[in-house]
């Protein structure tokens, strides 16, 4: 087995971090495997770090025929037996190598996305192309989603998101850390309430913002952080907080590298996204024992059973998440409870199981 996985994004976020959690895993079961991804990328450097194969391109546009015939070369030349193509464009570009360039192995799409598939032309060329032998979604709901949009929806299989469970383990008294206390000066009367998610449109921190507004002015003593990159919305984001005049109760701390650390120092993580193919933050709050109050939407309900591992409310209803937020707060053993359930169910979900699930779709390929 000779995997070449294919990836296009320059920035780093969750399918990202699966591909590098993905590599890591078959590299410890003795795999051989490359990347295929742009120079100079977040995963490039990532990979490289961790001395997992990696070639590079540079970056030009979605349906540069000269980049597929490159993959198909490599493919070649490197005795590849399995393409793995990690995103949209990735996607594109292992089924021209294979209908332009004569490539002849079979092909893994992963599927993250909580979108359809589009109506054009490509998209149905390219999604129910013969070389595709399997369509990797990270969820049951993804997996419904598209499957009327394909002509052998057999190719769809289920391999949920992972976590690497072993950055958390050391983090168990992370309270007694208070490194967003100390960094942000927040007394220790007050809750920590977070979401921790690109600031980006799909993930809708305006909902977010909204909630920590009600409960603000509810009494409720607690400071919000928004725990992310920008997505598109920052800018936005920082306006309506300075309007609202929430700026010392609600805090943009952008991106962190050190989420294991600060996770379990919030009393809930408020995840309000409107579109999420399944959300590995909550994964991560699970693992934190961090109690989690997140939308009825995608691939969340198949993570978060509420009332049991935590709480759901409709996508957008501000009344609904404050009242949640409210009645954790209001109530510990119900938040340890949630939390405890919580911890046992992500012990599913570490990143060797994923990668098993993997190896066995290869295998029968």
């Amino acid at each position: 087995m000779n995997i070449l996985h294919l990836s296009t994004a320059l920035s780093w976020r969750g399918g990202e971090q699966q591909v590098a959690y993905l590599m890591e895993e078959l590299a410890l079961q003795g795999v051989q495997q490359f990347v295929f991804c742009p120079e100079n990328s977040v995963l490039h450097a990532h990979c490289k770090r961790l001395g997992l194969g990696v070639i590079t391109y540079r970056k030009t546009f979605n349906l540069d025929p000269f980049l597929a015939r490159r993959v198909a070369k490599i493919c070649k030349t490197k005795d590849i037996t399995h393409l793995h193509a990690h995103d949209s464009p990735a996607h594109t570009f292992a089924v021209m190598a294979a209908s332009l360039f004569g490539l002849k192995i079979p092909i893994f799409v992963h599927r993250r996305v909580y979108v359809q598939i589009g109506k054009n032309w490509l998209s149905k060329w390219k999604y129910n192309h013969p070389s595709v032998h399997h369509i990797i979604c990270v969820s049951d709901f993804v997996r419904q989603l598209i499957t009327p949009q394909l002509k052998a929806p057999s190719k769809l299989v289920v391999v949920h998101s992972c976590i690497d469970l072993g950055r958390f383990i050391r983090y168990d008294n992370a309270k007694k850390i208070n490194t967003l206390r100390n960094e942000f000066k927040i007394s220790h009367n007050q809750y920590l309430i977070g979401y921790i998610a690109a600031i980006s449109p799909e993930k809708d921190y305006m909902t977010f913002l909204e909630v920590a507004e009600k409960l603000i002015k509810a009494g409720v003593p607690a400071t919000f952080f928004a725990i992310g990159g920008d997505g598109g919305e920052e800018e936005e984001l920082r306006y309506l907080i300075h309007k609202k005049s929430l700026q010392k109760r609600v805090l943009m701390t952008g991106f962190r590298n050190d989420i294991p650390e600060i996770l379990p120092e919030l009393d809930i993580l408020l995840f309000t996204s409107k579109s999420e193919g399944l959300g590995t933050s909550l994964l991560d709050a699970f693992a934190s024992k961090v109690p989690v109050v997140a939308s009825r939407t995608g691939g969340i309900p198949e993570l978060v059973e509420n009332g049991k591992t935590g709480l759901l409310c409709k996508v957008g209803d501000v009344d609904g998440f404050a009242g949640a937020v409210k009645s954790l707060l209001d109530d510990a053993s119900y938040r340890n409870r949630l939390a405890e359930n919580a911890f046992q169910k992500v012990q599913r979900f570490g990143k060797s199981k994923m990668a098993e699930a993997m190896l066995e779709i290869y295998r029968h390929s």
